[in-house]
């Protein structure tokens, strides 16, 4: 792919996007904060790191995930974000007891946000049954600017607050198998009509970082989970393409990708396919796409080709 959503946790790794041409937001990824910590200097070396996250193709924090920081970083760091107009990515929805469930505690009320729980952990210790989604939107957290990672545990409400905040999610199908999760709800996303995108995720947690493999095990489980329409296809290899641009907010303005269009730039990833129809291409590709990419041509120049970077920069032709 030509743009990518890379959650840096090394800061020698933060220039990997410009040095290599590639377009997409390094989202430096921020965790393990409690709130007395974060008061006392964790504001100040969030802000230091921040800066030094090239602007150039495009910079965001991450919020690790609402069980690993307390209450005050997750209500601060969206400002920090949005005061100087970057994104935000959080992991969202990946670990099972995130999900929304039964209250048991009824002498603490039925509102969390008016106990002053310190963190979400806490929220849960108290008794409170409020969904990771929800804690987080009440904090802030969601917006257009924002897109979340995994997905996976969320009730269709969870799924409806997403979209309400215009808050994409990137599904990772092959990690959630590799660290024993559950499949995402893909089916749920599509015929709900929520913004999708595609990730990989880490190679701690994923066999590779070929993204079309994820886009073959998504198929699979949306046609396990009865998805039958026969856009399937066209949906996902969207969701893989402008889904992704639109999850990083790359998707509208002069500098736009994700589609073929004039004004678009001219980023492409060209895949080795049998199929001379373009149903059977696209369902080729969307089943069996992993190891096929022949090229990837970024601002109109062949960066890749054949598995090997070029060296000339020759434009495409």
């Amino acid at each position: 792919m030509t743009s990518i959503a890379d959650i840096v946790t090394d800061i020698e790794a933060a220039t990997a996007l410009e040095t290599y041409g590639l377009g997409g937001i390094a989202y430096w990824e921020v965790m393990d904060w409690e709130n007395a910590a974060w008061q006392e200097h964790g504001r100040d070396q969030v802000l230091d790191e921040l800066a030094r996250i090239p602007t150039t193709p495009g910079a965001g924090l991450s919020p690790h995930a609402p069980y690993s920081l307390d209450v005050a970083p997750l209500l601060e760091l969206p400002d920090i974000v949005r005061q100087r107009g970057l994104r935000l990515h959080l992991h969202l929805g990946e670990a099972a007891f995130e999900g929304e469930r039964l209250a048991t505690s009824p002498e603490h009320g039925s509102d969390w946000h008016l106990a002053n729980v310190p963190s979400f952990r806490a929220m849960r210790a108290l008794g409170f049954g409020a969904s990771a989604t929800s804690f987080v939107d009440r904090l802030g957290v969601l917006g257009p600017d924002c897109h979340i990672a995994h997905g996976v545990y969320m009730t269709a409400a969870d799924r409806a607050l997403l979209r309400a905040r215009g808050t994409a999610v990137a599904l990772c199908p092959r990690s959630n198998a590799v660290i024993g999760l559950d499949p995402p709800p893909v089916a749920d996303y599509l015929r709900e009509g929520s913004p999708i995108a595609i990730g990989t995720d880490s190679l701690s947690s994923s066999p590779s970082l070929d993204l079309m493999a994820d886009v073959t095990a998504l198929h699979r489980i949306a046609r396990a989970q009865g998805y039958g329409d026969h856009d399937l296809h066209e949906r996902l290899l969207a969701a893989a393409t402008l889904g992704g641009a639109h999850a990083m907010g790359l998707a509208v303005g002069p500098d736009r990708i994700g589609h073929l269009a004039v004004g678009a730039r001219a980023d492409l990833a060209v895949f080795d396919v049998d199929a001379r129809t373009v149903p059977d291409a696209l369902a080729e590709l969307v089943e069996d796409g992993a190891g096929r990419a022949a090229a990837t041509v970024i601002r109109g120049r062949v960066r890749a080709e054949d598995g090997r970077l070029a060296d000339d920069g020759r434009l495409a032709g």
